[in-house]
């Protein structure tokens, strides 16, 4: 064999074993927890009765967390009868299984809370009662479970468990909110335990965590209930902390300040958050080795609290829950820019356009411009139980909202080719 053609070989395998070493992940709020989808060839607007529904599925249980899209099916959670069932479907809304996941949260708003995370054959759900499964995506089989309270001395929020878990590698990470036990990584094909980190031994706070990659490491990104933290991947060393100082230490107690629902945003070396039960919307940069950060702009009053935020350009878009408005803000600055009057609700992007689904089951389609905010078209879900929760996700230009017991699948192409 001569070298060129040894050479080229060695290179081929390479690429190819890197290639099928590279991980797939399907999770909340798609690449980045962002709730940016990258799609196109969408309708700019709609006909006034909204775009037209394919097709939906109304027995899922009771239930917030949205579904999860792998390239030709989807994964979903709901509470029936007290226990969680992890459903998997086709594209077209028909069931392929279900797999119960033990007991679900049937307090304060009853039903499951978070979205599964897909890794390549694997899916890792968390119950509203802290139990983690890690399931078989092709048959719903169960592969191994951890109990967070039983195991990792972990506590439960007020209204439930509601984390939706990330993996990282060989590592699926969790925060059971423990005092010695707060923050874990497992190995996610054993459970094993890789790391615990103290943190500040505080609670959860509902918080689906972001993973931060560095050229020097990988930084876990997660609140608690009175504090942002960014955690060594690797090693569970605690770098920094961001602390919510809206309530004194004194007063504070589960549901006084502790409920900080929406992932952070990376960006270039700069974190953003927007926590309703904390500091509100705040800017945080981050230092090239990832061990410091210091903030550029805090604004007490955007008090967010569930519905995801987007960042587009120099302008980020999220919803007030006091004044019940959608507002921009000018990230260069840090000040509030615009307003549009359309309610509490969540929030995701496609195409340069917003999708704002609110509180009461209004789906507004809308234009941002700058600082400026134009609604285009809007229509509302009639269908489905409970509280108009769960974020809305875009896969193959289709629009999926999922109501309490119901998700519903509207066609929002251009070009009708399914």
């Amino acid at each position: 064999m001569s070298f060129i053609f040894r050479a080229l070989f060695i290179t081929g395998f390479v690429i190819q074993f890197v290639e099928i070493q590279a991980q797939t992940i399907a999770q909340w709020r798609g690449p980045e927890r962002k709730g940016v989808y990258a799609e196109t060839g969408l309708l700019t607007s709609w006909p006034e009765e909204g775009p037209k529904l394919l097709w939906s599925v109304d027995s899922l249980g009771n239930g917030y967390g949205s579904p999860v899209f792998t390239s030709d099916r989807f994964y979903i959670t709901g509470e029936k009868d007290s226990i969680n069932w992890l459903y998997a479907y086709d594209l077209r809304g028909k069931l392929i299984w279900k797999t119960p996941c033990g007991k679900e949260w049937v307090a304060t708003y009853p039903g499951s809370r978070s979205a599964p995370t897909v890794t390549d054959d694997l899916i890792y759900v968390v119950s509203g009662l802290g139990n983690l499964y890690c399931i078989d995506a092709k048959t719903g089989a169960r592969k191994w479970s951890k109990e967070m309270i039983k195991e990792f001395h972990g506590r439960l929020p007020m209204h439930g468990h509601s984390e939706s878990p990330v993996v990282e590698g060989d590592l699926v990470f969790l925060v059971p909110g423990g005092k010695d036990t707060n923050v874990v990584a497992m190995n996610r094909f054993t459970g094993k335990i890789a790391w615990i980190c103290k943190g500040k031994g505080e609670g959860s706070a509902y918080n689906s965590p972001v993973m931060i990659k560095l050229p020097s490491r990988n930084i876990l990104a997660t609140f608690t209930s009175y504090s942002l933290l960014g955690i060594d991947a690797s090693t569970g060393e605690l770098l920094w902390s961001d602390e919510q100082v809206n309530v004194p230490v004194a007063e504070r107690k589960p549901g006084m300040g502790d409920t900080h629902s929406n992932s952070i945003w990376y960006e270039d070396g700069v974190i953003y958050y927007l926590a309703g039960d904390g500091n509100g919307a705040v800017k945080l940069e981050l230092s090239n080795d990832g061990s410091r950060i210091s903030q550029r702009w805090r604004i007490p009053g955007m008090d967010n609290y569930m519905g995801g935020f987007i960042k587009m350009g120099n302008f980020i878009y999220s919803c007030a829950f006091e004044r019940k408005d959608l507002r921009s803000i000018d990230v260069t600055s840090g000040q509030e820019a615009d307003s549009l009057k359309v309610g509490r609700g969540c929030m995701i992007e496609a195409e340069n356009l917003l999708y704002y689904y609110n509180l009461k089951g209004e789906v507004n389609l809308i234009k941002p411009d700058g600082k400026k905010m134009e609604k285009i078209s809007s229509f509302k879900v009639m269908a489905g139980t409970k509280e108009h929760f769960a974020h809305p996700v875009i896969d193959k230009g289709i629009l999926y909202v999922r109501h309490g017991n119901m998700l519903l699948a509207y066609d929002i192409r251009k070009s009708k080719t399914f």
